[in-house]
This record gives structure tokens, sequence and C-alpha cells, in this order.
């Protein structure tokens, strides 16, 4: 019996022996698994802390993308307003050269207007000189025939002299404004300036010249007022 009962309570103790060792295991099975976890969330913790990384990396590497872009964009702003500057500097160079071009040939026109109407008015001008000049003549005719008409004794008495003064004054105005006797005797019969209404022989004198003068002649500057009237030699 003695035997029998140290068997059942050695078979209790190792009963609770192994009870013992289930509930240790027991035990450490769940802190196991609680470590594992524990593990497992840090290498998450880690994960997610690297993908932030990550992620904060690839978002300064895009801001500093969009800069650049930025920096691009602007730098192309500032060519395409440089381009856009010129152009409208090129419009207005073509505008101002226009304008210039415009005026320097107005201010041709104006200086060849001028200078035809200054033309004009010398030819107009000289043109009335000519028509006053043509009626003064025959006074001028009139006196100098009767200056001829005067004799040898005549020529003393004071209102001849008056009248020859009188004359000369005349000559001499005329003279101031151009009006010159055309040349005659004794020159070569020039049709521009001589009107020949006779001919005769003489041999003291060469053909083609003027022996007498029937008419004075005048000239107004360059122009013929009244051709002279000639008698030529043949």
């Amino acid at each position: 019996m003695a035997e029998e009962k140290e068997i059942a309570s050695a078979e209790e103790v190792e009963n609770e022996a192994k009870q013992a060792q289930d509930a240790a295991a027991d035990t450490q099975a769940p802190e196991e698994e609680q470590a594992d976890t524990a593990s497992e969330t840090l290498k998450e913790q880690d994960g997610e802390k690297e993908e932030t990384e990550s992620s904060e990396g690839t978002e300064e590497e895009k801001g500093e993308r969009a800069g650049e872009k930025a920096d691009e964009k602007k730098e192309s702003g500032k060519k395409n307003k440089k381009l856009l500057n010129r152009a409208k500097k090129d419009k207005k160079d073509e505008k101002i050269e226009e304008l210039n071009d415009r005026l320097l040939r107005n201010m041709a026109e104006f200086e060849n207007f001028r200078n035809r109407s200054e033309k004009e008015k010398t030819a107009m001008f000289e043109i009335g000189a000519k028509s006053v000049v043509e009626k003064i003549l025959p006074v001028v005719d009139n006196f100098e025939r009767g200056l001829d008409a005067v004799s040898a004794e005549e020529k003393e008495n004071p209102f001849i002299k008056g009248m020859e003064a009188v004359y000369k004054q005349f000559c001499t105005a005329l003279e101031e404004m151009g009006v010159v006797p055309i040349e005659a005797v004794g020159k070569e019969f020039d049709p521009n300036l001589h009107n020949a209404v006779m001919h005769e022989e003489d041999d003291s004198m060469e053909a083609n010249m003027v022996s007498e003068e029937l008419q004075k002649g005048y000239m107004y500057k360059d122009s013929v007022v009244r051709h002279s009237m000639v008698k030529v030699v043949n």
C-alpha cells in the first residue's frame, strides 16, 4: 500500500509539473506573439517613416522642378517681351522712316513750288515791265525827233535845255530799270535784234552790215522789247 501511495504521489507530482510547464508555455506564447507584433509595428513605423521621408524627398524634388519651370517660364517671358519690344521698335522705326520720307518729299515739293512760283512771278513782272516799256518807247522816240529838229541857234534856249534835261533823266531811269538801246550802225545784221526794212549798195562797207538805223531798238534785260529798224548793205 505504501508503494502504491508513493507511485500515486509521484504521478501527481509529474502531472503538476506538466501542468506548470504547459502554463508557462501558454504564458510564453502570447508574450512571443506580442513581441512579434511589436516588432512588426516597429517595422511598419520604420517603413512609414521611410515612405514619408521618400515622399518628402520627392516633394522637395517636385518643388525644385517647379522652381526651375517657373524660372524657365520667366526667361521665356522675358525673351518674348524682348521680341515684342523689338517688333514694336521695328514698327516704330518703319513709321518714323515713312513720316521722314513724307516730310522730305513735302519739303522738296514745297521748295520746287516756291522756285516755280518765283520764276513765274519774275516772268510775269518782266512781261508787265516789257509792256510798260513798249508804251514808253514812243514817248522817247518823240523826244528824240523833237530834239533833232531843233536848230543850233535854238539849242541855247532855256526851254530846249530843259527838254534835253528831261530826256536825259528819262533815259537814265530806263537804264536803271534794265532798258538799254540795241547797237545797230556798223554792226553785222542779226535777225534776232534787227529788222531790215531797206537794202542799199555801198562799196565802203562789207555786205550784210547795218548802214543806217531808222528806228532805235531796245532790250529789257535779256529780252528784246523792240527790234531796231535798219538799212542793210547788200
